[in-house]
């Protein structure tokens, strides 16, 4: 079993150790050394990374079977004694981000007293799940700020392995069900509870814990927060934007929301006045193909393909067209994503969803359907070209 020496010391960087096992783990080379400083991926905390005797550590491993701790390397280890080094920058950002994952936990339960389901620390998100069905906005500023009282406080983090008998007389805020030896971290007196991960030493090092989004994730509820350096880093760049924002919109910062509301309403109002144009155009473009339209056995039939239409005008058009009596159009558009649409009037008998089936399989792979009335699809990328012999063909079997 390696000897673990993060579990009593999380700062030191460098260590000395011996190769005792070498292995092809998934075609990779890595070794098993007889103590180590580097953090295994477990409990919701990424793995350390860094070099042992110049060679990078590309993924730290716990194996099952005897908990050994497999380094992967990214080149075999040339000898059997190396000197190891952790990554402190990624080391030390973990140490904050897990640490105050532990002061959030408990604050939750002390406003919500909802318990922490699961922690996932990624290379940019960090994030918990508790065991809340709502939490409001209220409640979660009440539990930021409980949690950074404690960062203030600057109060003590100790990790230690307790006696059987010791254990039993702590107050656990979660005992996992693990084999061998429970490691228990305390934060001051405000947390306790039982994790083999890597923390600070005060928790004046976690830096500020702010929470960042609340969001429901089916029966619980899943927070997103950042701590110490990456909260810095979130806040640089969230006041650049704002300030950029303010810049563009010559407000001060507190009247940024203001101009925002501004300016939505704005567009919104030009969204309508826009729509209102284009549905007058359309208007105006189907009494004119209407009025142009040459008739066949006694309907009107409006043949016509565009390069690159918008397809919901399309739609719209081939409505408005045969919302007149004794009207067939067949329209399409082609491009990126072609569509075809082929609709009747209500007074014209002929099923043109089985006429767009027979038409449509000229446009490889294109997809689509509808009913007696109007059926569409398509979906592939096709030409101008391509869309008119679909609609050719829709034509000749329309008269056939």
């Amino acid at each position: 079993m390696t000897d673990r020496l993060y579990y009593t010391d999380s700062y030191t960087r460098q260590f000395t150790a011996r190769v005792v096992e070498q292995i092809v783990l998934d075609e990779r080379p890595a070794v098993i050394l007889d103590r180590t400083l580097f953090y295994p991926e477990s409990g919701g905390q990424p793995s350390d990374r860094g070099t042992l005797g110049g060679v990078e550590v590309t993924d730290v491993i716990s194996r099952e079977s005897d908990r050994a701790v497999l380094h992967v390397l990214s080149r075999p280890l040339p000898s059997t004694d190396a000197q190891g080094e952790v990554d402190w920058a990624r080391r030390f950002d973990h140490m904050q981000q897990h640490t105050g994952q532990h002061v959030l936990s408990q604050a939750f339960l002390r406003t919500a007293e909802a318990e922490t389901v699961s922690f996932h620390l990624g290379a940019d998100s960090v994030t918990i799940d508790i065991a809340a069905e709502r939490v409001t906005p209220a409640l979660a500023e009440k539990t930021e700020e409980i949690a950074n009282g404690v960062v203030i406080g600057d109060a003590p983090v100790r990790a230690w392995f307790p006696a059987a008998d010791e254990i039993a007389k702590l107050s656990l805020r979660k005992t996992p069900d693990v084999d061998g030896a429970l490691r228990v971290v305390a934060i001051g007196d405000f947390d306790l509870t039982a994790c083999g991960g890597t923390h600070v030493a005060h928790t004046g090092e976690i830096g500020l814990i702010k929470i960042l989004k609340v969001e429901k994730q089916k029966k619980n509820t899943r927070v997103e927060f950042r701590c110490g350096w990456r909260a810095l880093g979130d806040y640089s760049r969230k006041n650049t934007l704002v300030n950029q924002l303010a810049a563009d919109f010559t407000c001060g910062i507190a009247e940024v929301d203001q101009a925002v509301a501004k300016l939505r309403a704005e567009a919104n109002a030009l969204r309508k006045e826009l729509k209102s144009a284009r549905e007058e155009l359309i208007g105006h473009e189907a009494a004119e193909l209407i009025a142009s339209a040459p008739v066949r056995g006694g309907w009107k039939v409006i043949r016509k393909a565009w390069a690159g239409r918008d397809a919901n005008e399309v739609r719209g058009l081939a409505a408005r067209l045969t919302a007149a009596p004794g009207t067939v159009a067949l329209l399409g558009t082609g491009g990126a994503k072609a569509h075809v649409v082929l609709a009747r009037a209500q007074d014209i008998d002929r099923d043109m969803n089985q006429l767009f089936k027979s038409a449509i399989a000229l446009l490889d792979g294109a997809r689509g359907g509808g009913d007696a009335r109007l059926a569409q699809g398509g979906g592939v990328s096709a030409d101008l070209s391509a869309v008119e012999r679909v609609l050719n063909e829709a034509e000749r079997e329309l008269f056939k």
